[in-house]
């Protein structure tokens, strides 16, 4: 065997295939006496062929020893690098706390076939595996730079022994090595094809020069210096077909590893779709006996009456890596409170929720069916919707930058729901406030009063078509005194811009009440929709008044794609009575970021500004706080201020999502409620959005007509707008929308300074005497 070094320059630049000194197969071609070669002389041709192997004896891994050292592992903001013990072997990166505790415990093991290994400056280094980053830093640079080559080598030495897996696809594949596999063939892939370019740049290389070759033998015909020449060309057509061999057999080798995996990458996809699919069947069948024995009991919670909560909690948490290791040392983490294992409720009917078996739920009436009857049976479905398309881009593309609620548009682009009922949908969750009235703790009853006003967005999150804009002096209400102990009505008080006012009081200790005026704007792409005014709450026992706004909501891929919606901004919930504060951030939605897509952070504080909960979640999904036990000051801030790290008790579920009623994707994706607010009801006022007829004639499915009703609504409404207009011509400029009075709200100052539209009381009076008189003719 004749070593690269030992040829000509120009014969040795084609032993420069494998970058970075890796050796992955080994072709020798023994070369014929006469070939321009010397006689016996052997190339060895480096390429990206098969793996080593008992038919390659010429090639063999590099020995690499087991490598050994402290290392500083990053373990929270709190602790900050902890020295650990690291020790490399067989393709691993294990750690320990101490030398000792390799004979009996392993803190973490790092696979460094799949892991990415990138150094920083001062000694750092950075470790990716399996998602996770593992942040070490070394006691000086050459301690740092011994252990890059190590873990290079090691990395190279764990991916070359990794394509060995078993590729006969007859076995059902385990996801992790699933996911080893793949990535390890990936490698194998990416590899030969460096390896195919390699030599397509030999190729070209070796062609130019014998191109030369030849020219210059033309020119010297019959010279003397004519045989050197032809021993030129002739070594320089060798090594071209040479390197030519050698492209084939790369490509040869690609294809066969490409087929050789393609059978058990088939099985193994059909393998999850199939779990998947089942996956899906058994969520949705626990979804929907859990939404039904939910709603079962919510709806009609008083007929339970001396009831027993017994309740056996179990703690069972798996760790992984290092979870050991720091646990107590956690800064902050999204989970959900330890479920009860079991609980069983006693009372009038029996009803047994065991989480053992999530998918086992009974529902016992030991008493008779008239304890279950509901005082009244809310519907839990409408119509389907119709399958109509329609352009949006040919109605809008004339109406970029306008107000949204200006732009005349067909009910295909709306929900049959108004702007009304939608203000109202806020009180999906009204349990929470429930639950506030009863705490005596303000600062939790602050955690509470955040996660209501998340919980306004969990049922937007699928719900991208427009809400009815309410015509000026249309109502709505909702009476659930006997259900959830409140009632609550609305009223359009103000046209353009569009605003309403809702006030709603409970039984159960507490009053809402809101002034909107919304804020729309198409921009082409996207559609924004800003809520402005503030949200007050009042709880009846302390005293304690809450105030907040809401954030922007954001329509996306308006011209091309799906639509879909966003919400993005702050909200400062300050309780006016006490001064504590809630910051709540709506993170937007980023591809690029690592964050949970939706994600809501807060941090509730006193009066002085001391932190005492941290509230996480998502606004489509849950929210939690978590009770703050001590504080520091962190490192690195960003420009420059130092961070303040927390540590935490175990989070504390506060608000959960309730699953959507079945088939709720034809049904515009509206949750339970939704589903109840636009059901006729008798005896409301005439200028409810229950009685609007385009609204009704959507939800039927009859758009056509809906659409015809829509516009002489929207024409008379604009016909009355002037003739009131022209009546009041001598009114000052900056009269309220041209001299209109809302019929159930007022303009007054509140305590907080506001000047907003309060409800100054009647409406449920009228409706008792049945005398809608004063009600204007709308419809």
């Amino acid at each position: 065997m004749l070593c690269c070094s030992t040829l000509a320059p120009e014969t040795a630049d084609i032993f420069k295939v494998c970058p970075g000194g890796g050796a992955h197969c080994l072709i020798t071609t023994q070369l014929q006496a006469g070939s321009g070669l010397s006689e016996g002389y052997s190339v060895a041709l480096l390429t990206g062929s098969n793996l080593p192997s008992p038919t390659l004896p010429g090639l063999h891994l590099p020995s690499v020893d087991t490598h050994k050292g402290w290392l500083f592992k990053w373990t929270n903001y709190l602790k900050g690098y902890q020295r650990r013990w690291f020790v490399l072997s067989n393709g691993l990166l294990s750690y320990y706390r101490t030398q000792a505790e390799m004979a009996h415990t392993c803190r973490g093991t790092i696979p460094l076939a799949t892991a990415h290994i990138e150094v920083g400056d001062t000694c750092h280094l950075v470790l990716t595996s399996g998602g996770r980053s593992y942040h070490l830093k070394a006691t000086s640079e050459g301690e740092c730079q011994k252990w890059v080559s190590a873990l290079q080598q090691a990395k190279a030495n764990a991916t070359l022994l990794m394509h060995h897996s078993d590729d006969s696809g007859d076995e059902v594949p385990v996801p992790q090595e699933d996911r080893t596999l793949t990535q390890g063939v990936l490698k194998t892939l990416a590899s030969k094809l460096d390896d195919l370019s390699t030599c397509n740049e030999l190729i070209g290389k070796h062609g130019a020069a014998l191109q030369r070759s030849l020219s210059e033998l033309e020119d010297l015909r019959g010279s003397t210096d004519s045989t050197d020449k032809v021993k030129a060309v002739n070594e320089r057509a060798t090594l071209f077909r040479i390197t030519s061999n050698a492209m084939i057999n790369a490509c040869r080798d690609f294809v066969d590893v490409a087929e050789s995996h393609s059978r058990r990458w088939q099985k193994a996809l059909q393998h999850e779709r199939e779990q998947r699919h089942h996956l899906e069947e058994t969520i949705e069948q626990l979804a929907k006996q859990h939404n039904s024995l939910e709603r079962a009991w919510r709806e009609n919670p008083t007929s339970y009456t001396g009831e027993t909560l017994s309740v056996s909690q179990t703690s069972c948490r798996s760790q992984e890596g290092d979870a050991s290791d720091e646990n107590d040392e956690a800064e902050f983490f999204d989970a959900m409170e330890d479920s009860p294992a079991f609980i069983t409720v006693t009372a009038t009917g029996n009803i047994a929720y065991c989480m053992s078996n999530p998918l086992s739920f009974s529902l016992q009436d030991t008493s008779g069916a008239n304890h279950m009857q509901l005082r009244r049976t809310r519907r839990s479905r409408i119509p389907d919707k119709p399958n109509y398309s329609l352009n949006l881009w040919s109605i809008m593309k004339n109406c970029i930058g306008k107000d949204l609620s200006k732009i005349p548009m067909p009910v295909n682009f709306n929900e049959p729901l108004s702007m009304l009922q939608r203000l109202t949908e806020d009180l999906e969750y009204s349990e929470l406030l429930d639950r506030a009235a009863r705490c005596d703790s303000s600062l939790e009853q602050m955690c509470l009063v955040a996660a209501f006003s998340v919980s306004s967005y969990s049922t937007t999150v699928h719900r991208t078509a427009k809400p009815f804009n309410p015509l000026l002096g249309e109502t709505y209400e909702l009476d659930r005194l006997d259900e959830y102990g409140y009632r609550s009505i609305c009223e359009q008080v103000s046209h353009h811009p569009p605003a309403a006012a809702h006030h709603v009081t409970s039984q159960r200790g507490w009053t809402l009440w809101q002034h909107i005026t919304i804020d729309s704007k198409f921009r082409g792409k996207y559609i924004s929709v800003v809520p402005l005014g503030n949200i007050h709450l009042q709880f009846h026992s302390s005293g304690n008044h809450y105030v907040w706004s809401k954030v922007t909501s954001t329509v996306h891929n308006i011209i091309v794609g799906k639509l879909w919606i966003d919400q993005s901004g702050d909200i400062d919930i300050v309780n006016t009575t006490t001064k504590d504060t809630c910051r709540l951030k709506f993170s937007p939605y980023s591809y690029f970021s690592r964050e949970v897509p939706r994600k809501v952070t807060g941090v509730v504080e006193d009066r002085e500004g001391t932190a005492h909960y941290i509230l996480s979640g998502t606004w489509d999904d849950k929210m939690e706080s978590a009770k703050i036990v001590d504080s520091s000051q962190g490192c690195g801030g960003s420009e420059g201020k130092q961070k303040t790290v927390y540590q935490t008790l175990p989070p504390k579920l506060l608000w959960k999502k309730y699953p959507l009623p079945e088939n709720a994707e034809n049904m515009h994706f509206f949750s339970s409620l939704a589903l109840t607010l636009n059901e006729p009801e008798e005896g409301v006022a005439p200028t409810d959005s229950r009685l609007r007829p385009d609204q009704r004639l959507m939800e039927a499915g009859l758009w056509d007509e809906a659409n015809s009703q829509k516009q002489r609504l929207e024409e008379r409404q604009r016909l009355e707008r002037k003739r009131r207009a022209q009546a009041n011509q001598a009114l000052e400029e900056g009269e309220y929308i041209e001299g209109y009075q809302p019929l159930w709200f007022e303009k007054r100052t509140d305590e907080t300074g506001d000047n907003i539209f309060i409800y100054k009381g009647g409406y449920w009076e009228a409706k008792e005497r049945q005398d809608w008189s004063q009600c204007p003719q709308i419809f």
